[in-house]
């Protein structure tokens, strides 16, 4: 038996308006079929470019966003707190995240100049060609797993749509204090 992300477009168009009486309509609505398929893609993608990173790399999925955020934000680092709001962490999760990375030599705390109380988190060397290996690797899954499905014509659009649908949603997330 397939799951509704098997069923062609449901019964309705995701444009136009649909009254929901009844756990089928629900259950079919395109809108809610899209979503699912949406979100049962980004599950089974996470799994398995995630194990192909902990396998081949040694760290988690995880560990290597904050790798390329810290990236990304170059040799001064980030303070924690950067840090948990682009990965949707709370601080707590954030500090136990980067303890695990420390232990691992993958990064380092340094005083923060702007603010005497605070730190700053930034790549070590291993932490630097770690994220260059991961990055290797998961460029090739992403080929492999995520564009290769795809019909060519249609790969740069729906990157593009992406993008959008992930800052129209970072948008509407509250700010950390």
């Amino acid at each position: 038996m397939h799951g509704a992300e098997d069923q062609p477009g449901g019964g309705n168009n995701v444009e136009e308006p649909t009254e929901i009486s009844s756990p089928k309509e629900a259950a079919d609505h395109a809108l809610v079929l899209a979503f699912g398929r949406l979100q049962g893609a980004a599950n089974r993608l996470e799994y398995i470019l995630g194990r192909s990173l902990e396998l081949e790399c040694g760290i988690s999925h995880l560990m290597f966003e904050v790798l390329l955020i810290l990236g990304r934000a170059g040799g001064s680092g980030l303070p924690m707190r950067a840090i948990a709001q682009e990965q949707v962490l709370t601080t707590g999760g954030a500090t136990r995240l980067v303890d695990r990375m420390e232990a691992a030599g993958l990064v380092e705390r340094a005083e923060d100049p702007g603010d005497r109380r605070g730190r700053l988190v930034r790549l070590t060397r291993l932490g630097e060609e770690t994220a260059v290996r991961a990055s290797r690797v998961h460029v090739e899954n992403i080929r492999r797993y995520f564009l290769a499905p795809l019909p060519p014509e249609n790969r740069e659009r729906f990157a593009e749509d992406l993008r959008i649908l992930s800052h129209s949603a970072r948008d509407e997330l509250p700010r950390l204090p």
